[in-house]
């Protein structure tokens, strides 16, 4: 058992965080913290570095690389900055549907572009009445000669208004039992007649992507948008989530690395009656305990990745990653701030904006709750 990172692992490693030195400017930050704006240029960057898309083959743009690498590249992304990290790290969200289980012709059409800086994605799977629920959608999309008919609305949908096409999980089969069994996967793309989209409004973090509503009325799209089989999108969803829960795990990793890097620094630095902060026994302990959940959390998530590139997909673990770094990203930014006192609370001491982005992470890919039903479903099977 070897718990060192690999020779081209390191690489990637440190390419990724002299990429996220370089390029994320603070006051950049600030400046798209407070339109609510996308980083574009930044993204361009990342992509033709090839770190967007760094685990698809080389024939779409990518790097060949695994899901492990993937992983290094978000958690250094985050660490540097909590917002633009989430924001670069999903603009390809989602399109690990097409990778795994599109047709040759889909990951030609839609991966290449993302890998060049050309397009966004997004994946429309969940819905204003059903929330973490994917087992039954109202979203329909209807058989009409060798088209689907969609209609329904998605919600909370991440790059929902930027993004160039959507993959929306439809209830194809309304009289499955159970319902799961009848839903398919399809590709919508922007500007198709009878699709739009609209801001949710004003979110507590990641205010640099794009949360969004889809609604389709009477949306046509070819059967050739189907991504894998029909009726069987529930489970290529479940699949996904496999993986992008790493991947959200690794923000929350990130996240936590970066507000601690922080609160460390500024413990060295302040002084209070007359020491430094570092010198008092009870910071002292905070900064332990923060370093400690970090490293149980690396551990889990980095275990997750490297299974999953073994090809031993484990939804235990991989909820187990995301349920525990979630966690520990909103533990150790509560901390940081604490550590820095009130100005901790401003927007320009960074722990403020790395605490309201923590949050996100036991929120979306499935609450923490939804992680704990996939823990005891693994433990206890059927009952």
């Amino acid at each position: 058992m070897d718990f060192n990172l690999g020779g081209e692992q390191e690489e990637v490693r440190k390419a990724a965080a002299e990429f996220a030195k370089g390029e994320f400017d603070k006051d950049i930050a600030l400046e798209h913290e407070r339109a609510h704006s996308f980083p574009k240029e930044i993204w361009k960057k990342a992509c033709e570095l090839g770190f967007v898309g760094i685990h698809f083959p080389e024939k779409y743009g990518g790097q060949d690389f695994g899901v492990m690498e993937n992983t290094l590249v978000v958690e250094a992304f985050c660490r540097q900055d909590s917002g633009l990290g989430i924001a670069l790290s999903i603009a390809d969200f989602s399109t690990e549907i097409i990778l795994r289980g599109g047709t040759e012709e889909q990951k030609e059409k839609y991966l290449i572009p993302i890998t060049r800086g050309e397009a966004i994605s997004s994946g429309g799977f969940t819905e204003p009445d059903h929330g973490s629920d994917i087992t039954y959608m109202n979203t329909s999309a209807i058989k009409e000669g060798s088209d689907y008919i969609i209609n329904g609305t998605k919600t909370f949908i991440s790059n929902g208004t930027i993004s160039d096409f959507v993959i929306v999980l439809c209830q194809t089969d309304p009289e499955a039992k159970p319902s799961y069994r009848g839903q398919t996967l399809l590709i919508v793309e922007r500007g198709t007649p009878g699709y739009s989209t609209a801001d949710v409004g004003e979110k507590m973090g990641i205010k640099m992507t794009s949360t969004a509503e889809l609604s389709f009325n009477d949306v046509r799209v070819p059967a050739s948008s189907m991504v894998g089989q029909e009726n069987k999108g529930f489970y290529q969803v479940l699949e996904f989530f496999d993986e992008s829960r790493i991947e959200i795990a690794a923000q929350a990793l990130g996240i936590a690395q970066g507000a601690f890097d922080r609160a460390l620094a500024y413990t060295r630095e302040r002084k209070q009656f007359g020491k430094k902060l570092a010198e008092f026994q009870a910071t002292q302990h905070k900064l332990a305990d923060m370093a400690t959940k970090i490293e149980t959390a690396r551990l889990l998530v980095y275990k997750a990745a490297w299974s999953y590139d073994q090809g031993k997909t484990d939804p235990m673990l991989t909820s187990m990653a995301k349920l525990y770094a979630g966690r520990v990203a909103v533990e150790v930014a509560d901390e940081a701030i604490q550590l820095f006192g009130g100005y901790g609370y401003m927007l320009e001491y960074e722990v403020e904006r790395f605490y309201r982005d923590a949050k996100i992470m036991e929120i979306y890919e499935g609450t923490k709750e939804i992680q704990k039903n996939t823990i005891a479903s693994a433990l206890l099977g059927k009952l």
